[in-house]
């Protein structure tokens, strides 16, 4: 039965207020945070990085996806109850090429063309690695990822681009590598689990651990009949997961030009959604079962108990993807599918899956304490519609207890507009839910953001700390937080 979900809301939203948020910012700055309300919890150290499409435009030229816009990595530091921001572009070769000619250059996965019209795009498929999408610091480097290709290696102190990483020789030149990476506990330490897929009509699909250091210590390659759209995985003790999503890629209205490849997905609705199960243990084989049509984007997380499976994803009824020639800033909430959070129980024995709405609620970007990843939980937080009957664009942060099946919730409705939540636990704290939960908030009255630091044990209460930036920061996809420190208060200040 799905959780239970606060009552409707009073607040609506400006469509002009949401729109300013798909704005660029083309400047890049660096400057301690100054206008602060509340205060900044003297345990939050380190810093967290944001990635995302900054540039939405090309010589005032837009885009046609915010998804084809250009990386920007922002980094907000914490530390002794001070907060430092900065942002940069991720200096891709394709980026610089383009602000050097003053143009759109490349083509865009979802449907960003060149000028020319089709002729001018018939048989392009080169497309430029915008590295826009996620950013962790791992093994001592801070890499900005984008699921097409290799990541880009960055200065975790100054953010600038050192280039492309191919992790030691591991990857191959245009390898994909995919921006939804997992952190495994395991008993020799924390792992980072991350995959590349290369579809067709045979997908291969390549998983790799790497330990702390960095140093791949495990690759399992596997192939998987028939197209696969991936774009996130979950992990287990024993298990890789993969959703197979029920769409088809018909490639000739790309490859003459009349659209982008992402364009070019159809969601079959009568097909199953395929679960691969790929053991961490090579020496066992691969399962597959199904479940219902949906469309998966990202999972919560997955843990094995009582002999099952048990996976948390936002699901979509269909694929949610722009039609024709409709203007991404024009969106109508109305008629695109909204994401709802379901479980999946997988039973690997009798080969069934059973699910199960979790909560209606509209909602994206899920997370959770990093200490039960890959383990049983309780709670979840994630971005979600201020109003839990409609769709909308995201404005506040949801709290949902699976084990009292209640929710809470905090909404920056009417004019604020909600990032994805990270979860940043308390020190010495042992408590599930004893964490910050940091989210950067377009203000669109302001058209500036704000970064709000909420007490995870009561999100209701409101910010603990508001941090308000001078400028908007574009809406962003994906970040992670780390407790180092790359630029001390004692530095010059900017």
């Amino acid at each position: 039965m799905p959780l239970s979900s606060p009552p409707a809301s009073d607040h609506s939203y400006l469509n002009y207020n949401w729109q300013g948020g798909h704005e660029s910012l083309k400047e890049e700055k660096s400057y301690w945070i100054e206008e602060i309300d509340g205060q900044i919890p003297m345990d939050l150290q380190g810093t967290l990085f944001r990635n995302g499409p900054g540039m939405l435009d090309v010589a005032g030229v837009p885009l046609h996806h915010p998804f084809d816009g250009d990386g920007m990595i922002c980094a907000i530091t914490f530390e002794q109850g001070r907060a430092h921001f900065q942002n940069r572009f991720v200096r891709t070769e394709g980026y610089v090429a383009e602000q050097k000619a003053g143009k759109i250059l490349y083509r865009g996965v979802f449907g960003t063309q060149k000028p020319g019209g089709w002729m001018a795009n018939a048989f392009d498929i080169n497309f430029k690695n915008i590295a826009n999408t996620n950013v962790i610091y791992w093994g001592g480097k801070l890499l900005a990822l984008w699921e097409a290709d290799l990541p880009y290696q960055l200065n975790p102190s100054t953010l600038e681009t050192i280039g492309l990483d191919n992790l030691s020789g591991l990857l191959k030149p245009k390898t994909p590598f995919s921006a939804h990476p997992r952190i495994l506990p395991t008993v020799d330490g924390p792992r980072l689990v991350n995959f590349s897929v290369q579809p067709g009509p045979l997908t291969r699909v390549t998983i790799y651990e790497f330990d702390e250091s960095g140093e791949c210590v495990q690759q399992r390659q596997e192939s998987i009949p028939g197209f696969a759209f991936v774009h996130d995985f979950a992990v287990t003790e024993h298990y890789y997961i993969f959703f197979q999503n029920p769409v088809t890629l018909n490639p000739l209205p790309f490859l003459v030009g009349l659209k982008g490849a992402g364009e070019c997905l159809k969601f079959q609705p009568h097909q199953p959604t395929k679960i691969w199960l790929i053991p961490r243990d090579a020496e066992q084989p691969i399962q597959k079962l199904t479940t219902d049509a949906c469309f998966v984007f990202h999972h919560a997380n997955a843990h094995e108990q009582d002999g099952k499976i048990i996976v948390d994803s936002i699901c979509y009824d269909t694929f949610p993807s722009l039609e024709g020639d409709q203007e991404f800033r024009e969106i109508d909430f109305d008629s695109v599918p909204s994401g709802q959070l379901w479980r999946f129980n997988i039973d690997t024995a009798a080969t069934t899956v059973h699910r199960d709405c979790i909560t209606r609620h509209s909602c994206e970007f899920p997370t959770l304490n990093p200490a039960h990843a890959s383990q049983p939980y309780r709670y979840i937080f994630i971005g979600a519609t201020d109003d839990s009957q409609i769709n909308a664009p995201l404005q506040s942060i949801l709290k949902l207890d699976l084990q009292s099946n209640t929710s809470e919730q905090w909404s920056a409705a009417p004019e604020g507009f909600a990032g994805e939540p990270i979860f940043v636990p308390k020190a010495g704290a042992t408590g599930e839910d004893a964490g910050w939960i940091l989210s950067l908030i377009y203000n669109g009255a302001e058209h500036r953001s704000q970064l709000v630091i909420l007490d995870g044990e009561n999100i209701r209460q409101g910010p603990v700390a508001r941090l308000h930036l001078t400028h908007h920061v574009p809406y962003g996809l994906h970040g992670t937080f780390t407790p180092q420190v790359f630029i001390s208060v004692d530095e010059k200040e900017t």
